[in-house]
C-alpha cells in the first residue's frame, strides 16, 4: 500500500521547521515569486482537482457550490478575525463565488492573487494607522471595552469603523504593556516594531505562498484533513517523518530584520561545534571555506534556510551578531561542518518515575511518543538501521526491563498521528497476534491490518495516557489496547479523527521533474477499531477520565463543519486479554480521586481549567486602567500565594511553575524568557501533574494484581506471555 499518513499537520512549514542549507551563492535577497500562478502551479491545481473529484473518500464535484466554499475558506485564511476587510471588499469578492471552480479547471488563477493584493493593501492601511496611533495619548479612564475575539463579528462597514476597531486594539496593546511596567517610550518602541514586523511578514508572502493558501482552501473545503503540500512543504514533512536530515541542526525564526537562531538540535553539528548560540542573529552566510559571505539581513526565513541547508560533510560559514548585542557590535564568523541531524525532540524517549505508597516503592516506566514516524525511504532501500517509532519503542522497553520497572505507561498526549502501519506494528509489541485496525475505502471494501509479528515485547501491566490532541494513529493504538483489554486508557477523550490519508506525489503522477508540483495529502479511507466502532467524532474514551483541558467543541473532529460522519462496521475476530478492568476500575477511580484531592498541583490545575473555561466564554476586556490593575493585582496575589505554597512543599521550580502575569509581549518577543524557563525545568526533569497521576494509577494496578495481594480482579489487565 502507498505511504499512508494520519498526521495533523500544517500545509506550509516555512518558518517553524527551519534546518540548514544548499550550496548556493547569492548577493541579494532572492527575487520574490511573481504574484501569479506559474505553469507548474496551474498543472498542480488541475491534478489536485482530478484527485479530489474522482479518488477522494468523499468525492465532491468542483462546481459552483464548491466555489462558494473555497471563497469562504480562502477569506478565513486571510482575515479570519475580520480585522482588515470591509463589507465593500467582501461584496467585491462575491463575483468569485461561482467562478473559482472555473478558474481552476480553465487554469486562469488570477482571482486568489487579486484578493491577496487587496488584503495586503488593507494590512498596510491598518498597520500604518496603528503606528500613527502610538503618537496619540490614550485616556484609560473612559468606560469602554475591547472585543478581542472577532471570529464571529460582522465585517466592518467601512474604513472609519475599522479605524475605531483598531483604535481599541492598539489601546489594549498599550494598556497591557503599561500595566506590565513599561515606560511610554518603551511601549511605543515595542509596538511600533510589532506592527512593522507584521506588515513585513505580509509583504514577504510571495506567489507560491498565495497559491498554497488558495489550493488548501479548496482541499480543506472537501474534507478537513486533505491538504496540498508545496514542493518545499513536502520536503519539510518528509524530514519530520524520517526524523533526520543533513544540515547544521538549528531552528530559525524571523525577528525584525534578522533571522535568528531559535534553538539548537541536541547533538546536532552546530551544538557539537559549540560556538553558535540561541538568539544569535544571522548577518550573512557563505559556502565552504572560500565562498563569499552573502548578506541575508531582511531576507525571508525560508530563503536563509535554503542557504544554510546542505549535504553532510560540506562546510557552511555563518556570520552572526550576538542576540543581546547592538547592531553596531562586532560580529563573528562560525565555521560548521554539516552532518546528519536527528530530530530527537520528535523521537520516542523514556523516563522512570518512582511511586512511593505505604512504604512500598514501585518503578513506573514512561515512554513518551510525540509521533508515529518511520523513514520510508531507508526501509525501501533495505537499510538495516532505518528509523521507526516501533523500533525505538522496542529498544526503550528493553532498557526499562533492565531497569526492572513494575509497569509501563505510554504517553501519547499531543501525538497527532503519523504512519498507519506504525500504529499496527507498535500495537504488536503488546499483543501476541491478531487484527489491530480495520480500514474501509470509498467502495466499501474493508481491509484488516494485523500485528505482523508474533510474540510480545512487554507483557506486564500497561497503560496509555491520551488527551484531546491525541489523534489518528494515536487513536488506533489506544483503541486497540482498549479493545484487547491489554491495558488501561487514561486521560481525556481523544481528537476523534478516524480517517486515513494517502500522500500523492503529483510530480510522479504527472511525469514531471522532482519538486515541480508538490504533493497532495488526501483522505482515501476510514479506519475502524477491531470492535467495529469508529473513532470518527467520538474519539477514544478513557477508562479513567482526567479533567478536560480543552472543550470538545473548541478543538477536535467535532469542531469541523465538514468532517465525515460517525459510522460502524462489523467487528473483526479477536481475543481479549482477560475480562476487562471489571471490579478494578471503581477502586482505581476512588484512589485517583482521593489522591488528586490531596495533590496541591492537581488542585491548582483544576482552578486554572475553571478559569480558562470562564475566559473562553468571554470575548471582551475592559480598557479602563483601574479595572485592569485590579484584575492584575488579584492574579498577582494568587500567583504569590501559589509560589509560597509550592516553596513550603519544597518545590525547586515554585516561581517558574506559577502562571506568569501578562507581560504585554507577543510571540517572538517573549521567546527568550520562555526558553530560559524551559531550560531550568528540563535540568530538573520534573514530570507534570497528569503524568504523576498516571504513574500512581499504574502503581495501584500493580499492587491490586500482585500475587500476594490478588483479588477477584486477577488477570483483568495484562496477562499475556511471550517474547519478540
Amino acid at each position: 500500500m502507498a505511504r499512508q499518513f494520519t498526521a495533523i499537520l500544517s500545509a506550509v512549514l516555512l518558518s517553524s521547521v527551519a534546518f540548514q542549507s544548499l550550496a548556493l551563492a547569492k548577493s541579494s535577497p532572492p527575487a520574490k515569486v511573481a504574484m501569479t500562478a506559474s505553469e507548474n502551479q496551474q498543472q498542480a491545481a488541475i491534478w489536485v482537482s482530478r484527485f479530489l473529484t474522482r479518488m477522494h473518500y468523499k468525492t465532491t464535484p468542483l462546481d459552483d457550490a464548491m466555489s462558494q466554499q473555497i471563497l469562504k475558506r480562502y477569506l478565513d485564511t486571510l482575515d479570519g478575525e475580520h480585522w482588515f476587510f470591509t463589507q465593500a471588499d467582501i461584496a467585491g469578492f462575491q463575483s468569485y463565488s461561482t467562478t473559482l471552480d472555473d478558474a481552476i479547471s480553465e487554469q486562469k488563477l488570477s482571482a486568489p492573487y487579486d484578493m491577496y493584493a487587496v488584503y495586503r493593501k488593507r494590512v498596510g492601511e491598518r498597520t500604518a494607522h496603528a503606528r500613527a496611533l502610538l503618537n496619540v495619548p490614550f485616556d484609560f479612564t473612559v468606560a469602554e471595552d475591547y472585543v478581542y475575539d472577532r471570529e464571529d463579528a460582522s465585517w466592518a462597514k467601512d474604513a472609519a469603523e475599522l479605524n475605531e476597531i483598531w483604535r481599541k486594539r492598539v489601546k489594549n496593546d498599550v494598556l497591557r504593556l503599561k500595566i506590565a511596567g513599561k515606560t511610554d517610550a518603551a511601549i511605543r518602541e515595542t509596538l511600533d516594531k510589532r506592527y512593522k514586523e507584521f506588515q513585513t511578514r505580509i509583504d514577504d508572502i510571495d506567489g507560491d505562498d498565495v497559491f498554497s493558501m488558495f489550493l488548501n482552501a479548496y482541499s480543506t473545503s472537501v474534507e478537513p484533513h486533505t491538504n496540498y503540500l508545496s514542493p518545499r512543504a513536502s520536503e519539510n514533512f518528509s524530514m519530520q517523518m524520517r526524523l533526520s536530515l543533513d544540515g547544521i541542526g538549528a531552528m530559525l525564526q524571523r525577528d525584525g530584520d534578522y533571522v535568528t537562531i531559535a534553538s539548537l538540535v541536541k547533538g546536532g553539528p552546530a551544538q557539537r561545534q559549540g560556538e553558535l548560540q540561541e538568539f544569535d542573529r544571522v548577518v550573512s552566510v557563505a559556502q565552504g571555506d572560500k565562498g563569499d559571505l552573502v548578506d541575508v539581513v531582511g531576507w525571508r526565513v525560508d530563503d536563509v534556510v535554503d542557504l544554510i541547508r546542505g549535504k553532510a560533510a560540506t562546510i557552511v560559514r555563518l556570520e552572526v551578531l550576538p542576540g543581546d548585542a547592538s547592531a553596531a557590535a562586532k560580529t563573528r564568523v562560525i565555521r560548521i561542518v554539516r552532518g546528519k541531524v536527528k530530530l530527537e525532540e520528535q523521537a520516542a524517549k523514556k523516563r522512570v518515575l518512582p511511586v512511593v505508597e505505604n512504604g512500598v516503592t514501585r518503578k513506573i516506566g514512561v515512554i513518551e511518543l510525540p509521533a508515529f514516524y518511520i523513514d520510508f525511504a531507508a526501509r525501501a532501500r533495505g537499510d538495516a538501521e532505518y528509523r521507526s517509532s516501533t523500533r525505538d519503542v522496542a529498544n526503550l522497553i528493553g532498557e526499562l526491563k533492565r531497569e526492572k520497572v513494575d509497569a509501563i505507561v505510554m504517553d501519547l498526549r499531543n501525538n497527532g498521528g503519523g504512519s498507519l502501519s506504525e500504529a499496527a506494528e507498535l500495537t504488536g509489541l503488546f499483543i501476541d497476534t491478531g487484527p489491530v485496525v480495520q480500514v474501509r475505502d470509498s467502495r466499501g471494501k474493508i481491509e484488516v491490518y494485523d500485528d505482523p509479528n508474533r510474540g510480545i515485547v512487554w507483557n506486564g501491566q500497561f497503560g496509555v495516557i491520551i488527551n484531546r490532541a491525541s489523534a489518528s494513529a494515536s487513536e488506533i493504538f489506544a483503541g486497540a489496547i482498549q479493545d484487547y483489554g491489554r491495558g488501561i486508557i487514561l486521560g481525556e477523550t481523544s481528537f476523534g479523527k478516524g480517517t486515513v490519508q494517502n500522500l500523492v506525489d503529483l510530480d510522479r503522477i504527472a511525469g514531471m521533474p522532482a519538486n515541480s508540483l508538490g504533493e497532495l495529502k488526501m483522505t482515501v479511507q476510514q479506519f475502524f477499531r477491531v470492535s467495529g466502532s469508529s473513532t470518527q467524532h467520538k474519539g477514544v474514551v478513557p477508562d479513567l477520565n482526567f479533567p478536560a483541558t480543552i472543550a470538545m467543541d473548541e478543538f477536535g473532529e467535532s469542531s469541523y463543519d465538514n468532517a465525515l460522519p460517525y459510522t460502524q462496521v462489523p467487528a473483526a475476530p479477536f481475543k481479549r486479554y482477560g475480562s476487562g478492568l471489571g471490579a478494578t476500575l471503581p477502586i482505581l477511580k476512588a484512589r485517583f480521586e482521593a489522591r488528586s484531592n490531596k495533590d496541591q498541583e492537581f488542585r491548582f490545575l483544576l482552578e486554572d481549567l475553571a478559569q480558562r473555561e470562564k475566559m473562553r466564554k468571554e470575548t471582551t476586556v475592559s480598557l479602563v486602567l483601574a479595572d485592569r490593575k485590579t484584575e492584575r493585582d488579584e492574579l498577582e496575589a494568587k500567583r504569590i500565594a501559589r509560589v509560597k505554597t509550592r516553596e513550603a512543599l519544597g518545590d525547586k521550580l515554585a516561581a517558574d511553575k506559577s502562571a506568569e502575569l501578562d507581560d504585554g509581549l507577543d510571540g517572538a518577543e517573549r521567546l527568550r524568557a520562555i526558553r530560559e524557563r524551559e531550560k531550568r525545568a528540563e535540568a530538573l526533569d520534573q514530570p507534570d501533574t497528569m503524568l504523576i497521576q498516571a504513574a500512581a494509577i499504574m502503581s495501584d494496578i500493580v499492587g491490586l494484581t500482585d500475587p500476594k495481594l490478588r483479588t477477584a480482579i486477577a488477570g483483568s489487565v495484562g496477562g499475556a506471555a511471550g517474547s519478540k
